[in-house]
This record gives structure tokens, sequence and C-alpha cells, in this order.
């Protein structure tokens, strides 16, 4: 039986219970794993950790299932539809970012409400989490990451940064630019955001065009700082069309191939990595341990970020990618 079904059928519903209870036994957790387009540079990453970590589940007797997103024109409501559907499956565990809490949020309660343990991941925080009763976040605090890039890029020495906003409506980027903002005005420099429409997301000409026109209309801008590492792609792009390479830092949220190695040239100041394939593993993890064996760390939330990568810890973040750790 496992640690839900013992809920159901008992007085304990709500208590949150820690430990390995004496003869509880694994039947083999049924765990969703809602996330982002799989070929996204990011979520990329988290599905290989939930991967890696479904074969924990699997030797169990269990399943693991990644229900993704196939667009993100309709971030919130599709979000919420997958939510649902895991629900409808009668799953023993949901784990799933909080992108839109005003249209995820109904559906994660719904969950709640049926008796399904609800883990939040990559986005949604300690505060939302406590809110919907989540067993756990784990994740980085969005805000937080963007002090840390808007600290980094006004450290060294940009004086007008501009955050890229590529899906405003997303409660996790709007975070992050206030946290850019709020960092770059406390140590004297101006920072703005540059939100752009749904629909550039995943449109690199499109971001591109929108930064670099940007870059021309101002050219006291001395960083640009994007939220995928797709985008920052395209803002190298811009950047150098431009003709701002000399004067314009460039730096991002998550990793790729292209960013490690503009970090490595010298011509991308830094990143700021979330570690998205241990947010994948965790999740699976931590909702197995808990669907089957009552397993509730103390510790909450668990941070996966942020880290700032850049010249003085490249070579070794390039040896952890090239490994499958990053």
């Amino acid at each position: 039986m496992t640690f839900r079904k013992l809920m159901r059928n008992t007085a304990l519903a709500g208590i949150i219970i820690a430990g390995c209870p004496a003869g509880t036994m694994a039947e083999g957790a049924r765990i969703a794993i809602v996330g982002g387009k799989a070929d996204d540079p990011f979520f990329a990453k988290v599905k290989r950790g939930v991967d890696d970590a479904g074969q924990l589940v699997t030797a169990r007797g269990g399943s693991v299932n990644y229900p993704a997103l196939q667009s993100c024109d309709n971030l919130g409501p599709d979000a919420a539809e997958l939510i649902r559907t895991a629900v409808s499956q009668n799953v023993d565990g949901i784990a799933a970012p909080n992108w839109v809490p005003e249209a995820q949020d109904q559906a994660l309660q719904a969950a709640r409400d049926a008796g399904i343990p609800v883990l939040l991941c990559n986005a949604g925080g300690t505060e939302k989490a406590q809110e919907l009763g989540a067993i756990n976040y784990v994740g980085t605090k969005d805000y937080s990451a963007g002090l840390a890039a808007g600290e980094y890029a006004s450290r060294n020495g940009a004086k007008n940064v501009l955050c890229v906003n590529t899906f405003p409506e997303a409660a996790n980027l709007e975070a992050r630019c206030k946290g850019i903002i709020d960092a770059a005005t406390e140590n004297g420099a101006a920072a703005r955001q540059l939100p752009l429409p749904a629909s550039s997301f995943g449109d690199p000409t499109a971001v591109s065009e929108a930064i670099k026109a940007t870059l021309l209309q101002d050219d006291s801008i001395d960083a640009v700082i994007t939220q995928g590492s797709q985008h920052a792609n395209s803002g190298a792009s811009a950047i150098a069309q431009s003709g701002a390479a000399e004067r314009v830092m460039l730096g991002t949220f998550n990793l790729d191939g292209a960013s490690l190695y503009r970090i490595k040239d010298g011509t991308q100041a830094f990143a700021v990595d979330q570690l998205g394939y241990m947010q994948g593993y965790l999740a699976v993890f931590l909702l197995d341990s808990y669907v089957n064996y009552a397993m509730d760390p103390p510790s909450k939330p668990i941070l996966t970020g942020p880290v700032i990568v850049d010249a003085a810890n490249i070579d070794a973040t390039i040896a952890g990618v090239d490994a499958g750790a990053c």
C-alpha cells in the first residue's frame, strides 16, 4: 500500500509524517512531473534528471510520466490542464512549476483535494508551496537569482542594465527582472525591463531584433541580461549587429553550450545557473520517497541556485557539462 493510499484509509490525512514507519512497503509510485518542452535547452536538462531518477522508481515497480507543454503560447492554462490530466489519471504524486499562479493554483489545489501529494519545482517558491500545501519546493528563488545577476553586472561596471523578459506574464521571470532592477539600483546603476510579447518566446529572430532596436535607440545601455540560454544567443547576435560589443556586457539565466563557450572566450560575462538536472532528479526522488516511505526532508525549500558561472569557474562547469552532471 502506498503512503497516499494509507492516508486515504486512516484519519491521518493532513498530518505531516517524517521518517520511515516500520512495516511500510513500497508498492510502486505513479508520478507525473509537469514541465516545459523537452527540446527547450533548459528543460532538456530537467527531463534528463527526471529520466535518471525514474530508473529508481521503475526498479521499485513504479513509473514516471513527463507531461510537457507543447508551446508557451498559453502557458498558465496549458500547464493547469496538464495538472488536471494527471489528477484524472489518479497518479500518486505530482510535481509542477507554478509559472502563472492565477491559472494554475486551482488545478494544484484540486490535486491536493484529491489526496495527491504535490511538489512545486522550478517556479513557485516556498511561500506558494506553503499556501498550496505542497510538500516542498525544489528550485531557485527567482527574485534572489535576479539579485545575483543585477549585483554581478553592476559590481562589474554596468551602469545601465536591460532585463529582457520574453514572457512578462510568468511570475518567475517578473521576479527575476525585479531582482535585477533592485540590485542594480542598490549599487548605483540604472536598470529596466524590456517586456516582449509571449509570441517572441522561442523566436530567436524576434528577440534579437527587439534587443538590437533597443540598443540602437539607447547607447547608454551597457549590460543585457536575458531569461534563457536560447535568448542569450539572440542577445549575442543583437549586440554584435548593433556594433555594441565593446560596451555591452551580456549575461543570462541558464546555460547551454554556446553560452559556456562565449564565457570561455570572453564574449559573454556570466550566466546564472539553477541546475535544471538536479531539479528534475530531486522532484522525482522526493515524491517517490514521500509516497512510498513517508520521507519528508526537513529542509524547505531545497534550493538549486542561484549559481554564478563566469570566467573564474567556467572550466570546471564545462567539465561538469561534458560529464552530464550539469
